[in-house]
């Protein structure tokens, strides 16, 4: 497996930590899933169970104002 270096501020590195513990992983391994995740090339796992799923009042677009004609580009 290979092994990637980065440099980045204190600051971030300690909030970094912190994230990785809340989601009770390694830093390298949340690291890794954080990577992992950027580059996929396909939908998270159960994205398309979401749809419909919405519990709250229905969603109405508002009326459309009038569009101004503009003349044609030759």
């Amino acid at each position: 497996m290979a092994q990637l270096y980065c440099y980045v501020p204190d600051k971030t590195a300690d909030l970094f930590r912190q994230k990785a513990k809340q989601a009770q992983f390694s830093t390298s391994k949340y690291l890794a899933l954080l990577v992992k995740n950027e580059i996929a090339e396909e939908w998270p796992e159960n994205y398309f169970d979401l749809f419909g799923s919405w519990e709250g009042d229905p969603i109405e677009r508002p009326k459309q104002g009038n569009f101004e004609n503009r003349l044609d580009l030759d």
